[in-house]
């Protein structure tokens, strides 16, 4: 047995064993759908960088720019469709292995996969919708796109109290949303085994999930194709494409 396939049974066997597994994603499971990675060497942030949520509150010209670049990556968002790696994960929550996905990502692309919103855990938020800031209306992209291809130079406001209208995300110098990482922990202490997919495991308090599981006694495992800042205390460590070898690992096409 090669050590890719060596790799993908011993995945299987901690799945196969474990009773209450939680997946954690990152930005490496969503590349895989064709939508870029923001942090890394060569990514978005490092081409423009983010706007900052203080920003957004107090410019209009901030606001105005947020949302052009939102909608510069509609069609990218738009087309972009669940991969095997997130159609393996739908299927083991609805065979009951795993309880429940946190992740890092803002795409949607779990739920797109089938998998329950009440099982998805957004740490960042979801870029596929809008909120009020002030009273917390959702609103849709499409009408939101529509009002500021008639007013380009003015930012979208709530049709119910004006208040400023943000992509449902969580910015630069805003809070962690508390509910989600209140359930996050929660779950992570329930786990016997964390599966970590596509996150480089720097950016905290989210990557601070992983450390709590294997801390709290849970089987860490990583898969990612780079190395990461907690594969020295993971108990399996794979660098592959996240598609391939979970999908071979839960037999998922």
């Amino acid at each position: 047995m090669n050590s890719e396939n060596s790799d993908i049974a011993a995945l299987a066997r901690l799945i196969r064993a474990a009773d209450r597994a939680v997946v954690f994603t990152g930005a490496g499971i969503s590349t895989e759908s064709g939508i870029p990675d923001f942090r890394s060497p060569g990514g978005i942030w490092t081409q423009m960088a983010p706007i900052d949520f203080d920003d957004f509150l107090n410019s209009e010209a901030a606001r105005i720019e947020s949302w052009r670049r939102r909608f510069a990556m509609e069609d990218t968002f738009g087309k972009a469709a669940p991969n095997r790696g997130h159609r393996a994960v739908d299927a083991l929550v609805h065979r009951g292995k795993v309880r429940a996905v946190i992740t890092q990502n803002i795409d949607g692309l779990h739920q797109a996969s089938g998998i329950p919103a009440v099982k998805v855990i957004e740490l960042h938020g979801n870029t596929t919708y809008a909120r009020c800031l002030d009273c917390g209306t959702r609103h849709e992209l499409a009408d939101i796109r529509a009002a500021f291809e008639r007013e380009p130079a003015q930012a979208p406001r709530c049709r119910r109290c004006k208040g400023f209208v943000k992509t449902a995300t969580i910015s630069f110098g805003q809070a962690m949303p508390q509910e989600a990482m209140q359930r996050a922990e929660e779950e992570t202490l329930a786990a016997d085994l964390f599966i970590v997919l596509g996150s480089s495991l720097v950016v905290y308090p989210a990557a601070g999930f992983p450390e709590l599981a294997k801390r709290n006694g849970a089987v860490l495992a990583i898969i990612n194709r780079e190395p990461t800042g907690l594969d020295r205390i993971a108990d399996l460590v794979i660098h592959a494409s996240i598609g391939d070898t979970l999908g071979a690992a839960v037999g998922v096409n």
